[in-house]
């Protein structure tokens, strides 16, 4: 048995020309979808993400503008300028690229942005909302991983999902979504850790796998059983002399053992990797939808 692959470039094209058509409805009520990105710093990864972030941004038609900060940007600066996109209503999303230099501090810059533009959905009221089943906004990561599911025909309803790592990006957030009595979730869940002991025997408990350890190619064939729907969220760069960079990209599992036993698994890449930028497209359309509504 080869496992069905699950396209995550894919899936994220259809949910794409889906936020075409919402993004032509809202601007035909006067409003446009707008989004501001604050990039402190010119670290290589975030300026990466930040350019993706603003070709999805036009691909779809939502007004995108990039905020760039130096890394030298004081801690009271970065928060005026938030201040001032929270009062800006051609924004109806925030977001500030993670992470920041080590001098600001992430916490209160989290807590500056207004929950109602906070479309990356780390404000506490925003994860409190989402625990209680009453969200605005889904984490970008975790909401992308419930998409992948449901879209490929795995609907974690009824099912055991062991969670492999317990980040708050990732391992909490999906917890709490797919523990939830709605569409996408009614699952029982399982997280591991750092702190949990065998984690093998509970590995191959996974009806539905997803690992999200940050460790290369962590989940062994041995450690799944038969069947398993793996979503693995990790990107690692790994050596290979093969290739012209010198490295290659893998997950947090071992993919060529695992395809032989599971039934479907994400690549890395083009697996979880492209609905992220995706799913915070999604919250900024709904952002912008309620903006339309209220002007009524």
């Amino acid at each position: 048995m080869t496992a069905e692959v699950i396209s995550g470039t894919k899936v994220s094209e259809e949910i794409r020309a889906e936020l075409v058509e919402k993004v032509k409805n809202v601007k035909a009520k006067g409003v446009t979808p707008g989004l501001a990105v604050i990039l402190v710093g010119e670290d290589p990864a975030s300026v990466s993400y930040v350019t993706g972030k603003a070709k999805a941004a036009e691909e779809i038609g939502v007004f995108e503008e990039t905020f760039r900060m130096p890394a030298s940007t004081t801690e009271a600066a970065l928060l005026a300028k938030i201040a001032d996109l929270n009062k800006d209503p051609k924004f109806h999303g925030i977001l500030v690229q993670l992470p920041i230099p080590k001098h600001i501090d992430e916490k209160k810059v989290i807590n500056a942005i207004d929950p109602a533009k906070d479309v990356d959905a780390f404000h506490p009221v925003n994860v409190g909302k989402m625990l209680i089943g009453e969200p605005d906004f889904m984490p970008a990561t975790p909401s992308g991983i419930v998409e992948l599911l449901m879209r490929s025909g795995n609907d974690p309803s009824g099912k055991h999902v062991v969670i492999c790592g317990r980040s708050n990006i990732v391992g909490k957030p999906i917890m709490a979504m797919l523990v939830q009595k709605v569409k996408g979730g009614n699952a029982t869940v399982t997280v591991t850790h750092t702190g949990t002991k065998d984690l093998a025997s509970f590995t191959r408990q996974a009806d539905i796998l997803i690992a999200a350890t940050g460790i290369p190619q962590m989940i062994k064939a041995d450690m799944v059983k038969p069947g398993v729907v793996v979503i693995d969220v990790g990107v690692n760069r790994i050596e290979d002399k093969t290739k012209k960079s010198g490295f290659r990209l893998v997950g947090d599992v071992d993919f060529d053992a695992i395809k032989e036993k599971a039934k479907a698994i994400t690549p890395v890449p083009g697996g979880v990797g492209p609905m992220t930028i995706t799913m915070l497209m999604v919250s900024t359309v709904k952002a912008a939808e309620r903006a339309a509504a209220a002007r009524k």
